[in-house]
């Protein structure tokens, strides 16, 4: 965590506060793995916590308050992934490898943060802009990359000018968010993930450069 800490009336926390609601929003995510967000109240967070209600008070406003501060953090981290295109080939093996990449970091920034993924993708699908912004947030960093990578492979003639990079890219991105947030639904289908990784990057491949990846 960087920057001050400030506590719900202004005032900076010190070591011990900032500590204390680290623990908060600890206990808020783990409880959010098991339990449905609507379920979830100030009262089992802080006892949780093995603190009180009027302590949390000082750190959030109310649950929801508090989800939005782990949506922010995960969101910050979320944004990283756009670290497995910028700069990337898709050429050759190296292209194949790229899309692999991003497949998994996609399936695996999902996994590790399912509980509160579902939450902003609940609040968003409500209409709530904040949540909205969080998700979008996540997605767009690497739509934009993926956009450059299409543009890139245009300007070398190995992709037809009548393709749209954007759509392209917020189409794939769409795609990947989806399937990363039903994997346990794939698992259903009798869909192995050693499986579902290799078709994913496929279709990643062929989405951005019309080929099949090299073997």
């Amino acid at each position: 965590m960087t920057g001050q800490v400030r506590t719900v009336d202004g005032r900076v926390a010190g070591r011990r506060g900032q500590a204390t609601r680290q623990k908060l929003l600890d206990c808020l995510s783990e409880m959010l793995s098991s339990s449905p967000y609507r379920d979830v109240k100030v009262i089992d967070v802080a006892r949780r916590a093995g603190t009180s209600p009027a302590t949390f008070y000082q750190y959030f406003p109310d649950v929801e308050g508090a989800v939005l501060e782990l949506a922010e953090e995960m969101a910050q981290e979320g944004a990283g992934l756009t670290g497995l295109v910028a700069g990337r080939s898709w050429t050759g093996k190296a292209g194949r490898q790229t899309a692999e990449e991003l497949v998994d970091g996609f399936l695996d920034f999902w996994r590790r943060n399912d509980a509160i993924l579902r939450v902003v993708d609940l609040g968003a699908a409500e209409g709530d802009k904040r949540f909205h912004k969080i998700r979008m947030k996540i997605l767009n960093s690497v739509t934009s990359s993926l956009t450059a990578s299409v543009k890139e492979l245009q300007d070398k003639g190995k992709v037809d000018k009548d393709v749209q990079p954007a759509a392209v890219a917020g189409s794939l991105v769409m795609m990947l968010s989806a399937v990363a947030s039903h994997q346990k639904g794939f698992t259903a289908w009798g869909v192995k993930q050693a499986e579902l990784r290799p078709n994913l990057a496929l279709l990643v491949h062929l989405g951005i450069t019309g080929k099949k990846p090299a073997k």
